[in-house]
């Protein structure tokens, strides 16, 4: 049997190299943020014909107006989002797009405030410091019962470093994205985050319970040799089904469209990470917990 903790220092250099980059960018740079975060306006018009969105966003930009992201739907309707712009603007825009592209409806204006925003904002990062803690608890709860000298609350805090490793990924992601394509966080972006936070500890949580049932059988023997073992037991089921999630969202990825293609994307990287991080980090992390302070 293959023995992979024995590589546990190689594991944690290769996710330090990973986590750098986006690291650098976010602080230099920082995230993009899109109007649910800064304000601005949401616009949805309807036209007569199908319309080009880039052609659309040109005509939006020429007066001055600054575009967050525009989704189209059936009856050619086109749904807007803009940075702050006032009424004034918006009326002139109007004008402007129908003599561009031809008759067009005006069906909703709505203005988002940099109040919302911040809420949202606040919102995000208590549900983040939640479940970290939620995830601590119950783990150190539910692995109460482990086998002297191991201790269960090393089990919930390696899920949530794991955790963390996951999320330094994707909002390192979406700092180069924002950095180097515009691509902008907003109320979906959170959505795809907090999902990855649910599937990161999921596959931590399985391989976690396996090592927790391999210790009460296997009394007497190196942790490091229980771990091990209780990854192999494992390693077929988490890619298994990582694999197949992952295959869905590149079929979303190739043939959603636009309108998913960020919040796809971030879903499949944060899916990869997880899985990784589960096995080459928290595991290994736990492995290394044990051996340097464990007695």
């Amino acid at each position: 049997m293959k023995n992979l903790m024995r590589f546990k220092s190689l594991y944690f250099i290769f996710s330090l190299l990973i986590i750098l980059p986006g690291l650098y960018y976010l602080i230099t740079s920082g995230l993009r943020l899109g109007i649910d975060f800064t304000g601005g306006a949401l616009l949805e018009y309807q036209f007569e014909k199908n319309i080009d969105p880039n052609d659309l966003k040109q005509q939006i930009s020429s007066q001055g107006i600054e575009v967050g992201q525009i989704n189209s739907s059936s009856n050619n309707i086109y749904i807007i989002r803009t940075k702050p712009v006032d009424q004034s603007k918006i009326n002139q825009l109007k004008l402007s797009l129908g003599e561009k592209f031809g008759q067009v409806e005006e069906r909703r204006v709505e203005f988002v405030g940099p109040v919302v925003g911040a809420e949202l904002s606040q919102k995000a990062f208590i549900a983040v410091a939640l479940a970290s803690l939620v995830i601590v608890l119950y783990i150190a709860f539910s692995f109460r019962k482990i086998p002297r000298p191991q201790s269960s609350w090393r089990f919930g805090i390696t899920a949530v470093v794991a955790l963390i490793h996951d999320i330094l990924i994707v909002v390192g992601l979406f700092a180069m994205l924002g950095k180097f394509l515009g691509v902008e966080i907003d109320t979906l972006s959170v959505t795809a985050l907090l999902t990855v936070i649910g599937f990161s500890v999921h596959d931590t949580i399985v391989v976690f319970d396996r090592i927790r049932e391999n210790l009460t059988k296997h009394i007497g023997k190196k942790f490091i040799d229980v771990a091990n073992l209780s990854v192999m037991q494992t390693l077929d089921r988490s890619l298994n089904t990582s694999l197949t999630v992952v295959f869905v969202l590149l079929a979303m990825l190739l043939f959603g469209g636009e309108t998913l293609r960020w919040f796809v994307l971030t879903l499949l990287v944060g899916i990869v990470s997880g899985t990784y991080s589960s096995i080459f980090n928290a595991t290994a992390l736990l492995v290394w917990w044990e051996e340097k302070l464990g007695h």
